[in-house]
């Protein structure tokens, strides 16, 4: 038996129906695992290791998954083509392995529309897990938790009422209260256009003074 993960359940039953007996398709209902909310999820003294744990919401898909996994031929990692997709994929092989539950075949594919014909293509065109998506996602997810876990503690103690700090949202905020700033101390200025309206041979045209000796 040929197990097949991916993300949404709705997707499950239609890929099962395209691919017929011999497959079985269970859904990850998303990510399967994170970095807990605790110091030390992620070591900057230490390469920036990070440690993981099942999402707690998603024991019951994690064991459905495991013990279908115990029992296949193969696993075929078949989550979203982007990176948090490649991110589910790679948690759900760490997820195995750790259990001592991961077919000795493994592959990824990438279903770009889901149709018959679509996952038919995606099934004959196997890859491996892409390391450079799941670098990326597994920076992204460090700096989120770096900045967010590490600074909004501060924030709470320090003003009050504060929400949280963010790897984009303090990014956004510092944007927005630096232009409110300008707007501040702006001066308007009253300043005049100086044209004219010329004629030539029976045509008129207009003009618009943009420089006056040697000065706009």
């Amino acid at each position: 038996m040929k197990l097949v993960i991916v993300e949404s359940p709705a997707k499950a039953k239609t890929i099962e129906k395209y691919l017929g007996p011999g497959h079985k398709v269970l859904a990850s209902y998303g990510h399967v695992r994170d970095l807990p909310p605790k110091d030390g999820s992620v070591d900057p003294d230490d390469g920036f290791a990070m440690k993981w744990a099942a999402n707690r919401d998603k024991s019951k898909q994690l064991k459905a998954i495991t013990d279908a996994a115990k029992t296949a031929d193969s696993l075929i990692l078949a989550t979203d083509p982007d990176r948090e997709g490649e991110a589910i994929s790679w948690h759900v092989r760490q997820h195995l392995e750790a259990k001592k539950a991961l077919p000795d075949d493994v592959e990824r594919v990438a279903f770009n529309a889901i149709t018959k014909s679509a996952v038919t293509e995606a099934m004959a065109h196997p890859r491996k897990l892409d390391d450079d998506l799941i670098d990326a996602y597994r920076a992204r997810r460090a700096l989120d938790y770096l900045v967010g876990f590490t600074l909004s503690p501060i924030l709470w103690r320090k003003l009050p009422g504060a929400r949280s700090a963010g790897r984009v949202q303090s990014v956004a905020l510092r944007l927005i209260v630096d232009r409110e700033r300008e707007i501040e101390v702006f001066k308007p200025q009253e300043y005049w256009q100086v044209g004219a309206t010329f004629e030539s041979d029976g045509t008129e045209f207009q003009s618009r003074l943009v420089k006056f000796d040697g000065e706009k």
